[in-house]
């Protein structure tokens, strides 16, 4: 079984690697081999998909911040489990000429499939179901 506490740990440790923008390697141990990413852009499938995305979007967004908000279990058997995932997005980006950044504040209402194994979670399916964009944020 996946307790609340192993998961809302895992999720604050995959939001702190994105924050940061850890190097991609620290990823793989943290999804399953056929991972499937359901993005508002794109879906992506495997580590080599997410490889593509992940180095798309550092080159993009910075000075982003996620705060973990709800990391619920909806379904749960053996080592599976489905869980509701809210986090708080924050980011900025910038585009040459212009004389500022721009910032983007939203909650990211997600889905996430998750599998138990001997070395820890790992995500299998993740999804983003929705976008909750706060007032004066600049949209996606």
């Amino acid at each position: 079984m996946i307790t609340h506490p192993e998961l809302w740990s895992f999720a604050t440790t995959w939001y702190r690697y994105l924050d940061v923008h850890a190097p991609l390697e620290s990823f793989r141990s943290l999804v399953t081999e056929d991972v499937e990413f359901v993005f508002p852009e794109a879906t992506v499938k495997g580590f080599e998909g997410y490889t593509g995305w992940y180095n798309a979007v550092v080159g993009i967004f910075f000075d982003e911040v996620h705060t973990l908000k709800t990391a619920d279990i909806q379904i749960q058997s053996d080592n599976k489990a489905t869980a509701h995932v809210i986090v708080n997005w924050q980011a900025s980006t910038w585009q040459a000429p212009n004389a500022s950044s721009i910032r983007y504040k939203m909650d990211a209402d997600q889905t996430w499939d998750i599998v138990k194994t001997d070395s820890g979670l790992q995500i299998a399916r993740y999804v983003v179901n929705k976008m909750d964009y706060e007032a004066g944020s600049c949209k996606l």
